[in-house]
């Protein structure tokens, strides 16, 4: 994993981005913090981070979208396949690369509040609370963008992908206050939703009748309970919708809230697609 580790780090500073995703970040956190602590004198530096978590949409599928996809288009990933090496290891391999590489402005970051606090009280405490809470919204999002770009051969099809799903999770809790909170339409949207993630589970494992399982257990489920409590479902889908939401998460630390439950929710999102990736790649490599 350590070899995976090197390589997959220097390779990100051997182009540019690695620096362009550093560089970014740090630019538009100095244009926040200039338009925010400086001109508007307020002392919260965590407004900044909460007002610039949206380039997250536009730097991490720069990150990711090449780190199993493009593996695939060069066929390079069978090297992989012929190392002494888990697909496990591999993955842990990128993954804790790409997270370097997100830790390095962070770290930076961290210098900001304290040149801040030379010239004003900045609340330090709530301030680190809400950078250690940036980067695991970030972590999360580089676990979905690098499974995403386990599922195609294509760096760009996986950086649109990663894009439109990201820019869906940071729009959810504002879109499901449009949805409608009666019981039927929750089901219908449920039912949606277990077909979406049948078809996800049918694109990683190419069996249909593990989709087709999943699928059908996952639709009677619902039907059952509607047909048993049908006000269970008033209000549902929305509630899931807005509680899926990464970005949501975040502004309790912004409120200066040190949230451990987001903390644990952001570990569990990095720990299930970075698994989903795993088995991604391990399906490709005895299929």
């Amino acid at each position: 994993m350590k070899a995976v580790f090197r390589h997959e780090l220097s390779s990100y500073f051997r182009n540019m981005t690695g620096y362009l995703f550093i560089g970014f970040l740090l630019l538009f956190v100095g244009v926040y913090s200039y338009v925010y602590n400086i001109q508007n004198s307020l002392s919260n530096f965590e407004y900044v981070l909460s007002g610039m978590s949206f380039v997250f949409l536009l730097i991490i599928p720069v990150l990711t979208m090449g780190v199993i996809a493009d593996e695939k288009r060069r066929n390079t990933d069978q090297l992989l396949y012929s190392l002494p090496l888990s697909m496990t290891e591999v993955v842990l391999g990128k993954y804790f690369a790409m997270l370097t590489v997100l830790l390095i402005p962070t770290v930076i970051i961290c210098i900001y509040p304290l040149i801040l606090n030379l010239f004003g009280n900045v609340y330090l405490m709530k301030t680190f609370g809400a950078i250690i809470g940036f980067f695991f919204l970030g972590a999360a999002l580089i676990a979905v963008g690098m499974f995403v770009s386990s599922l195609t051969e294509s760096p760009a099809v996986a950086a649109g992908i990663c894009f439109l799903l990201l820019l869906l999770n940071y729009f959810m809790s504002s879109l499901s206050g449009y949805l409608p909170a009666t019981a039927t339409p929750s089901l219908i949207a449920l039912t949606a939703l277990v077909l979406i993630t049948a078809l996800i589970i049918w694109l990683m494992t190419r069996s249909v009748i593990a989709a087709g399982i999943f699928a059908a257990a996952g639709v009677s489920i619902l039907v059952i309970l509607y047909l048993v409590n049908a006000t269970w479902f008033a209000g549902l889908f929305p509630k899931i919708m807005s509680g899926l939401s990464l970005f949501e998460r975040f502004n309790s630390f912004v409120d200066g809230v040190f949230d451990v439950k987001a903390l644990i929710f952001y570990l569990t999102v990095c720990v299930l697609f970075v698994f989903l990736s795993i088995q991604s790649m391990d399906k490709r490599r005895w299929s």
